[in-house]
């Protein structure tokens, strides 16, 4: 359960960068083209936009724990959009990163089918290509309230690595790799 809990709080930002939409749904997959506008502080995503991107998870209780996440472009180009999908929605979540402008940051709120949500900051060094991300947990049973997390974007896969703050003290979260795939779709029970 811990590991669970760790891989889905840390996810948030993963699923901030990666989170997939519903293939099946064409408005939806529509990727992101060379004409369709985004506000310049959004266009580091735009090299993962309309690809599903998945990660072996490893195993938990003898399952195989498969994460598919998928982004798009999303209001008018003002903020991006993910989806994300863990066993074709034993779990998921929905993201949207947009750029504040009171904070001058990008700024993202995580929503998940656990009943929790977050909401934080993140920057990103394009010298190193790393996305580093901290954000407040609300509604979580499992008394976790913080997560950091430090994502290295490249054009073949998203590594991301997490810690979470459970009852006042730093625990290592999860560590996935997420490459894209032709195979998978977004889904949910």
């Amino acid at each position: 359960m811990r590991r669970t809990i760790s891989f889905l709080l840390s996810w948030a930002l993963a699923a901030l960068l990666f989170a997939p939409a519903v293939v099946a749904d064409p408005v939806i997959a529509t990727p992101a083209s060379e004409q369709q506008q985004l506000a310049p502080e959004l266009e580091l995503f735009r090299p993962f936009l309309g690809i599903v991107w998945q990660a072996d998870m490893g195993t938990q209780n003898g399952k195989k724990q498969v994460d598919r996440a998928f982004w798009q472009r999303a209001l008018n180009g003002q903020a991006i959009k993910t989806i994300h999908s863990i066993n074709d929605g034993a779990y998921g979540g929905e993201t949207m990163i947009f750029w504040d402008k009171k904070k001058k940051s990008l700024a993202y709120y995580y929503f998940t089918t656990a009943g929790f949500y977050t909401h934080g900051t993140m920057s990103f060094d394009a010298k190193t290509q790393v996305l580093t991300a901290e954000e407040q947990v609300e509604n979580n049973a499992n008394g976790i309230t913080v997560v950091r997390s430090k994502s290295v974007l490249k054009t073949d896969s998203l590594a991301v690595n997490s810690e979470y703050l459970q009852h006042g003290k730093w625990t290592a979260g999860h560590t996935a790799v997420y490459h894209p795939t032709k195979d998978g779709q977004v889904r949910f029970q």
